[in-house]
């Protein structure tokens, strides 16, 4: 079983992808609502997975993502993020993100990035 830390500002996101993640081979092991919080979480738990949103307070998903990557290089974090930001996407690709999704999506989509890992 996977085990995964759901990073997002919005508590109603977090519960969406912890809902979607229930019933299929998938344990959350915790979550974040900021990225300085993400940091913190993933050297506490060291998940296999981090769904990781890009836009939110105190740091964002991309320097989240590079600070785990210093952590652990072979973190795999999914970036999570609206329409309309590629470029941020792009970079965070660049800074090694395993893969993307945009919101809003559906449970397949998901499944299917995170199966990817």
């Amino acid at each position: 079983m996977k085990r995964v830390l759901i990073v997002d500002d919005a508590a109603f996101m977090r519960m969406t992808i912890k809902n979607m993640l229930s019933n299929y081979e998938y344990e959350i092991v915790g979550e974040a609502e900021n990225g300085l919080e993400a940091v913190e979480k993933y050297k506490e738990l060291s998940p296999d997975i981090v769904t990781m949103d890009i836009t939110m307070p105190e740091l964002d998903g991309i320097q989240a993502l590079r600070m785990i990557k210093k952590l652990n290089p072979g973190a795999s974090v999914v970036m999570v993020s609206a329409l309309g930001q590629e470029a941020k996407m792009k970079e965070a690709i660049i800074y090694g993100a395993k893969g993307f999704i945009v919101k809003p999506f559906k449970e397949e989509i998901l499944l299917g990035a995170l199966s990817k890992l």
